[in-house]
């Protein structure tokens, strides 16, 4: 934003000239302001998108190594248990499918924990910029934020920052994934829909899959 007195300077000059430096005035802060514009767009150009490119290849070659059944046998498994349910399950549907994809691999979990593996993974599209900034380019902002303060102060934190931004991240989706789960299930209780979502378990434990044929 401009200083006050930098937008009033064309009222100070001679009247004389006013209109002409008037004029002349605004076209060179007109231009500067693109020039800025194209400045921090090239400073994208040969910084981050690079390592996005380079990021998402990398993780469709693993993925594709790996196989899409091993993938989806570790994310099942990963969804039996509450722990693993709300930590590694959306880390790894946030880092190998990255943001929005990442919600999809919810089928793999019975209907009464979807709300609750939601909230987790949603929870964890800004956390996981800090080391895969590729799972959630289109708002890689919010980690440029966070960090932007602490590198003004001191330049070589962002490691540490970046690791305890992470961690903290993994711990915060826990929470919500275990207090949604247990919202989920007072409501449905409340509800009285305990039999309509029996009906849900039992089609998960025959092996159908929303989504999978």
């Amino acid at each position: 934003m401009p200083h006050l007195g930098v937008l009033l300077a064309p009222l100070l000059l001679p009247l004389d000239n006013f209109i002409m430096r008037w004029i002349t005035w605004f076209a060179t802060h007109f231009i500067g302001l693109f020039n800025a514009s194209a400045d921090s767009f090239k400073g994208l150009v040969t910084g981050i998108l690079p390592l996005l490119i380079v990021l998402l290849t990398a993780m469709y070659a693993i993925t594709t190594w790996i196989g899409e059944d091993r993938v989806t046998r570790a994310a099942q498994w990963a969804g039996k248990y509450a722990l693993t349910r709300y930590t590694i399950m959306p880390i790894i549907a946030v880092i190998v499918l990255t943001n929005p994809m990442a919600y999809s691999f919810g089928r793999f979990l019975p209907e009464k924990y979807k709300p609750a593996f939601y909230d987790s993974a949603v929870s964890f599209v800004h956390p996981v910029t800090a080391f895969f900034p590729h799972a959630n380019a289109g708002e890689i902002f919010v980690w440029a934020g966070v960090s932007a303060g602490v590198l003004a102060v001191d330049k070589g934190a962002y490691a540490t920052l970046a690791a305890l931004y992470f961690i903290v991240g993994i711990v915060v989706i826990l929470i919500r994934g275990v207090v949604t789960q247990y919202i989920t299930t007072l409501l449905i209780a409340r509800g009285g829909h305990q039999d309509t979502f029996k009906k849900f378990d039992d089609d998960y434990a025959a092996g159908h899959l929303q989504g999978v044929e």
